[in-house]
């Protein structure tokens, strides 16, 4: 279906001031206090300069630091270390790393060796890009993606789908695992998302703050349309081929900014707003995405169901996360083969 050119090869990469704070209000017979104040603030400071006070501590809703020059010199990095250009992109939730197993003519390029690239530090999230053919087509995953509870900002958290967006990506596959909160749901279950509550976003954190620069997209981007009907429908479809009929459901998703679960009343709060699932990721990318005018599809693993009774004495722990994502990684893979396929097949023309 496409010409599969060789894959390149290179470095880093696999086939298979101080803060002077100013203080007031001080009379001069409380110079004994001001010298104590000055000597804690002075320990505070010890051995850091004015850029790394604010980089560590300070959280800036300037992005200035991700340019479209910044990201460009990204995607060229990557594009020296690959000879296809990739159609579809997939970011892989936690636990779901495996999905990029089943790439072809894998090329492995860990963020560290990618330039301006954060890094992924939570459990089940390998930290590398990966390139290749998954059911023919051209791909590039993201086995381990960034949240906002690592200490990163959210536009830096969905910087990668903009450089996707550079390197030729139409397509974007999002998957998460998500915490069911709906009572029809049950762990292993797939969510298509047909919607979110971007309840970050209420709280004025977006990864679209800060100037908007039109060659990514436009400043007031509509989400009526985030996720792409056509493919939700043909995914449901895909779901009953492959058995999965009654574990396949549509419903809305919820992103808050972790690292803790929820409490049995945020999550009560959550089921009355009309959200069905709810997890730490996905909705600022889905933003990112729909700004640079990617198609999106995105799914969610049910990977534990809420608690909603004070007495339970189960606990949400991220253990649980990882271990339904490997239950269900022979089921998830040929899911999204199958969905991969039908993205080609409707949209792009055999090379």
């Amino acid at each position: 279906m496409v010409n599969k050119n060789a894959l390149a090869n290179g470095n880093g990469v696999t086939h298979q001031n101080r803060n002077n704070h100013k203080q007031h209000g001080h009379s001069h017979h409380d110079n004994a206090h001001h010298k104590n104040t000055q000597c804690v603030d002075q320990e505070l400071r010890l051995d850091r300069t004015d850029e790394e006070f604010l980089e560590n501590h300070v959280v800036h809703a300037k992005n200035d630091k991700y340019t479209f020059e910044t990201l460009t010199q990204t995607a060229n990095y990557l594009k020296k270390h690959v000879s296809f250009t990739p159609k579809i992109g997939i970011i892989c939730g936690s636990g779901l790393g495996s999905l990029a197993d089943s790439v072809e003519n894998k090329i492995e390029i860990p963020y560290e060796n990618i330039p301006h690239f954060p890094r992924s530090t939570v459990k089940g999230h390998v930290g590398e890009l990966v390139f290749g053919y998954l059911s023919g087509v051209p791909v590039v995953c993201m086995r381990g993606r960034f949240h906002y509870y690592e200490g990163y900002p959210l536009w830096k958290c969905a910087m990668p789908v903009r450089v996707m967006k550079l390197l030729g990506v139409e397509h974007l596959i999002i998957t998460n695992a998500a915490g069911g909160l709906n009572a029809n749901y049950k762990v292993g279950d797939i969510m298509l998302v047909r919607d979110h509550i971007n309840l970050m976003g209420f709280a004025g954190n977006n990864p679209l703050q800060g100037p908007n620069d039109e060659r990514f997209g436009p400043r007031f981007p509509p989400m009526n349309k985030a996720y792409d009907r056509d493919v939700i429908k043909a995914a449901r479809n895909i779901a009953k081929d492959l058995g999965l009929e009654k574990n396949i459901h549509e419903g809305v998703y919820t992103c808050l900014g972790g690292p803790n679960f929820e409490t049995v009343a945020e999550l009560k709060m959550l089921k009355m707003l009309g959200a069905d699932t709810v997890g730490m990721s996905t909705v600022h990318e889905v933003i990112t995405a729909r700004h640079c005018n990617l198609n999106v599809f995105a799914f969610s693993l049910i990977t534990n169901m809420c608690v909603f009774d004070y007495d339970c004495e189960e606990d949400p722990n991220h253990e649980e996360v990882i271990d339904v994502g490997k239950m269900r990684e022979v089921v998830l893979q040929n899911f999204v083969k199958r969905v991969v396929k039908h993205i080609a097949e409707t949209n792009y023309k055999e090379e």
